[in-house]
């Protein structure tokens, strides 16, 4: 590294910066949940879910079971919401502006 001081202003400005993110809330809860909040179990829960939902679905209407039936009507509720935030995720703008400097 080069051996290039900062001004007094610079160094001021530097730590305001520093003081802003660590407030930053949405900063602090990606830095947590690692790897950009990406996880990879939502995707695997939706994937698990949509499958056992289809051959619930598939099984009920071949054997007409009230109880597969049941359960198909349990799980494909829960296979839509996972599935919509998913979607919701998938959506969201990857970099969120900082606000406005004051």
């Amino acid at each position: 590294m080069d051996d290039t001081r900062l001004s007094l202003r610079e160094r001021f400005i530097l730590k305001d910066i520093e003081r802003r993110l660590r407030h930053d809330p949405r900063l602090r809860r990606r830095m947590r949940a690692g790897s950009g909040g990406r996880s990879l179990w939502l995707p695997l829960a939706v994937t698990l879910s949509g499958a056992t939902s289809l051959f619930l679905l598939v099984v009920g209407i071949r054997t007409s079971d009230p109880g597969v039936i049941w359960a198909f009507a349990g799980l494909w509720p829960l296979t839509l919401i996972q599935g919509f935030r998913l979607l919701c995720r998938w959506t969201e703008p990857e970099h969120v502006p900082p606000p406005p400097l004051r």
